[in-house]
């Protein structure tokens, strides 16, 4: 990843230069001076985003998602949670105790659609995240994904929902987790805009109890699906 610059920034989150240096001088996006000019890197950004959307606080996953709907690129702004998410990829119960058995089985799982071909690579790349940055919630949700997408074992994007029986010890912080998405994505803008939806899902009300209620695959898909209807005829009202 390389340094930004205010200009550069400005483009990729869609505000303007002005905006953006507004946003530096209070502290209130990841920069460093260089000379008298203002640097952005492009990985402290990545995860400044991420922190955003990972709060799940509704007005600042509304901002979000109106920066990634407002990005140019070749997704639809339709995007369904539901489509790449599928029964085929949600596994009720998911029987890991550990965060590397829940890590290993869930990329397997994942590999099962054929739209991931090497789940120990996956499996990999999503451990090293977790140790970097872990994407535990407090409400028991973890958002698994790689520091960056995995291109050269994706052939489209995928994203795989796990339920433990319990809720086990998911990071160095002591959160209990048991609820497990793992999103691969092709594309850092899919991910961006797959993670502030999946947010936005997660704190709809009843989901979480429905998810962990479930006994079967399909389900859990039904839920989902129940959610995101939800949020996007909510979005066609406003």
């Amino acid at each position: 990843m390389e340094d930004l610059d205010i200009a550069q920034l400005a483009a990729y989150l869609h505000l303007t230069p002005d905006q953006v240096n507004k946003m530096a001088v209070r502290g209130r996006i990841p920069a460093r001076k260089v000379g008298n000019q203002w640097r952005f890197s492009e990985a402290e950004i990545h995860h400044w985003l991420e922190d955003r959307i990972g709060a799940s606080d509704p007005e600042e996953l509304e901002k979000v998602q109106a920066v990634l709907d407002r990005a140019k690129g070749d997704q639809p702004k339709d995007m369904m949670i539901t489509e790449m998410c599928v029964p085929e990829t949600i596994q009720i119960p998911l029987n890991a105790r550990t965060r590397g058995s829940v890590i290993r089985s869930i990329c397997s799982l994942a590999a099962e659609t054929g739209m991931m071909w090497d789940a120990p690579a996956m499996a990999e790349a999503v451990s090293a995240r977790e140790q970097m940055h872990p994407t535990a919630l407090d409400c028991g949700v973890a958002l698994l994904h790689p520091r960056r997408p995995q291109t050269s074992i994706l052939a489209d994007s995928v994203i795989a929902l796990g339920v433990c029986p319990a809720a086990i010890p998911f990071s160095d912080r002591g959160d209990l987790t048991d609820v497990f998405f793992l999103i691969c994505s092709y594309d850092d803008t899919v991910h961006l805009r797959i993670l502030a939806k999946l947010s936005r899902m997660i704190s709809h009300p009843d989901l979480l109890d429905q998810l962990r209620s479930c006994e079967s695959s399909g389900e859990a898909w039904a839920a989902l699906r129940q959610a995101e209807e939800h949020i996007d005829d909510s979005d066609e009202e406003e």
